[in-house]
C-alpha cells in the first residue's frame, strides 16, 4: 500500500484550515499537502503539523490570483518577474515548513502568445526555480492538468512535461503525476507511469469522473496501487480528491483497496 498524505485543500473542508491538521491525524494519516501556505504565518502551520506529528510532503509555488481564476503564471511572458519574486517566498516557507519539494503550476496559456513563446518562457522560468530550489536543498515539480477542468491549462499532458524538464536540464527537477488529470487527457495510467517513473517525484489522486475517492468511478486502484508496488514506487501519494459526501465517511476506501 502506497504512503498516502491528505490533501488539505480538498479534504476535511468542513473545518477551518489550520483545524484539519489535526483531523488528518486523527483519521490515520502521517502526512498532508496542500496548494498554498501563504494565507497564513509558517509558524502557525508548522505547529499544527509538529502538534499532530504530520510531515508536509507538497504545496505550490505561487501562482497569480487563485480567487480571479488564475492558475500559475509560470508560461506568462508578461509575469517573469512576479514568478521568480514567488520562487523566493515559496523557498522561504519551505525551510520553515520542512518540505521538500514545490509544484509550479504552468498556468493558463494566454491568449495571443505563440506556442513558442510559451514554452521558451516556461523553460526559462523552471530553470531560474530548479536552480534556486536546488541551492535550498528542494526539489520542483510540474504538474499537467486536463483542460477539461480547466480550459487552456497550458502544461497538459505527461509526454509534453518529460519533454520540457528534458529541455530545462535540471537533475532536481520532476513531474507530479496526477491519476485524475491523466486519466482524463490520457489514459494508459499504468504504462505511462511506469515508462516516466524515474521522472515521476509524486502522484496525487482521485477517481473519474467526480473527482471523489477511490471506488467512486472508473479507475481500477487496487490495480493500480499494487502496479505502484510492483515498478518500485516509494514516494508520497496526495489525495487530492473531493468526497462523494463527508471526507470521513468516504475514507473506508483506503481499507477496500489495501485488501484486494
Amino acid at each position: 500500500m502506497p504512503r498516502l498524505a491528505a490533501n488539505l485543500t480538498m479534504m476535511f473542508t468542513e473545518a477551518a484550515f489550520l483545524d484539519r491538521f489535526g483531523l488528518a491525524a486523527k483519521a490515520g494519516f502521517k502526512a498532508v499537502e496542500f496548494l498554498f501556505p501563504y494565507a497564513f504565518e509558517a509558524d502557525d502551520i508548522k505547529r499544527r503539523l509538529d502538534d499532530n506529528g504530520l510531515a508536509l510532503v507538497l504545496h505550490n509555488l505561487p501562482a497569480g490570483n487563485w480567487e480571479a481564476g488564475e492558475r500559475g503564471i509560470a508560461c506568462h511572458p508578461d509575469r517573469v518577474d512576479e514568478f521568480r519574486a514567488g520562487v523566493g517566498r515559496a523557498i522561504a516557507y519551505a525551510q520553515a515548513l520542512g518540505v521538500r519539494q514545490l509544484n509550479c503550476l504552468a498556468g493558463k496559456a494566454p491568449d495571443g502568445v505563440a506556442e513558442e513563446l510559451l514554452r521558451s518562457t516556461f523553460v526559462e522560468n523552471l530553470r531560474y526555480a530548479a536552480n534556486a530550489l536546488k541551492a535550498a536543498g528542494l526539489r520542483l515539480l510540474i504538474e499537467p492538468i486536463n483542460t477539461f477542468d480547466i480550459p487552456g491549462f497550458y502544461l497538459n499532458r505527461t509526454a509534453q512535461a518529460a519533454s520540457i524538464l528534458a529541455e530545462v536540464g535540471a537533475d532536481n527537477a520532476f513531474i507530479q503525476y496526477d491519476i485524475y488529470h491523466a486519466q482524463r487527457m490520457e489514459g494508459e495510467l499504468a504504462a505511462t507511469v511506469q515508462k516516466h517513473l524515474p521522472r515521476i517525484g509524486h502522484i496525487q489522486l482521485a477517481d473519474n469522473p467526480g473527482r471523489n475517492e477511490p471506488g467512486t468511478g472508473e479507475i481500477n486502484y487496487p490495480f493500480l496501487f499494487a502496479h505502484l508496488d510492483r515498478i518500485g514506487y516509494d514516494g508520497w501519494i496526495g489525495c487530492e480528491y473531493k468526497p462523494a459526501t463527508t471526507t470521513e465517511a468516504g475514507l473506508g476506501w483506503r481499507q477496500r483497496v489495501a485488501a484486494c
